[in-house]
């Protein structure tokens, strides 16, 4: 795709087909242009991208246990609706991300849901918008006005990034904002500048990544790549260098809570740190899409290192077991002849 100056034009893919168009499927499409039927669930399932919303539930598990560690904070019922909150937004995102680039779609990505005709853009766009009201309204149940003083820019931030910001400059920032405020949505019932240390970590990752996957299309350079890597690096040691204070505790607790945060550090710089490197050798389109694949599976162990660094070793091993299932489902999918899914 061009411009109107002849330059390249630039899209950020962060979400491969959920799999591979066949040979029989130019004649489908043209079948399904013409269909008006109620989508199925499993044409919604692909729309909002389902699978990726085990990245983002960690968010928010971070971020109460970031603020808990600041001021211990009673766990009730309704936090659990925090995750909700999380996900409804990061799906709504991925259907609004679809409606924008429809037009695209029908040009490089015929087989998603939009341009073959098994969603229509008014349908995307309404179900983007009752994710969106749900996750909002579910921060609401969880965690009261300040909440929703967290979840409101939240959502603005997701609806802006995919029907403006994505092919501006201020894209990645605008995508790295909404990583760090899920955090805080996360944090709301306790002590939120407890929280800002592990905000601030996936926000950074987040924009990293961001800035790398601009390279999937044309390919990235080596300045680029490399300073992503040496970012990667700096966020590993951020969340394992040290223990905050309110985490500490004598004898054997102390000695399990320091090496469990250390293990899921280096469990996320493993994740994503050789693609990087990779990408900065050979700076090409392909790697750049492997390096930007494998960043964002290595959120969760990120999440999972700050959750450790705040002394809950519980979320830690729940976000274990959700790294776990996520692998277990690329596992499957590769079985089945399926790409990636995005997971921003």
């Amino acid at each position: 795709m061009t411009s109107a100056s002849g330059q390249p034009r630039f899209r950020p893919r962060f979400d491969p087909p959920l799999r591979e168009p066949s040979s029989a499927e130019p004649q489908a499409r043209s079948r399904n242009l013409a269909r008006t039927s109620t989508p199925s669930l499993g044409d919604l399932a692909e729309l909002v991208r389902a699978p990726a919303a085990l990245s983002v539930v960690g968010d928010s598990l971070a971020g109460l246990a970031a603020a808990r560690a600041g001021t211990p904070t009673p766990l009730r019922g309704r936090h659990a609706l925090l995750p909700v909150a999380s996900a409804c937004l990061y799906l709504g995102g991925m259907a609004l991300n679809d409606y924008a680039d429809r037009h695209l779609d029908a040009v490089e990505r015929p087989e998603r849901p939009i341009p073959s005709g098994r969603v229509t853009p008014r349908g995307a766009l309404a179900v983007g918008a009752a994710l969106t009201a749900g996750g909002v309204a579910a921060a609401g149940l969880a965690g009261g006005r300040r909440a929703l003083a967290i979840a409101l820019p939240l959502a603005a931030c997701v609806w802006t990034y995919d029907l403006v910001a994505k092919d501006h400059p201020t894209g990645p920032v605008v995508m790295a904002a909404c990583r760090g405020l899920d955090v805080l949505l996360g944090a709301s019932p306790g002590h939120l500048p407890s929280a800002l240390p592990a905000a601030a970590g996936l926000a950074a990752h987040t924009l990293g990544v961001t800035v790398l996957s601009r390279g999937e299309v044309h390919g990235t350079t080596t300045q680029v790549a490399g300073g992503v890597a040496a970012g990667t690096v700096a966020g590993a040691l951020a969340a394992a260098a040290t223990v905050p204070s309110a985490a500490r505790s004598a004898g054997n607790r102390r000695t399990v809570v320091r090496w469990t945060t250390v293990a899921a550090a280096g469990a996320y710089a493993a994740a994503c740190l050789p693609g990087q490197v990779r990408a900065a050798a050979r700076p090409t389109a392909a790697n750049a899409r492997t390096a930007t694949r494998s960043g964002i599976q290595a959120m969760v162990p990120l999440q999972a290192a700050w959750a450790a660094r705040s002394g809950s070793l519980g979320t830690t091993a729940l976000l274990a077991g959700v790294a776990a299932v996520g692998h277990g489902l690329r596992l499957l999918g590769r079985a089945r002849g399926r790409a990636g899914v995005s997971i921003t």
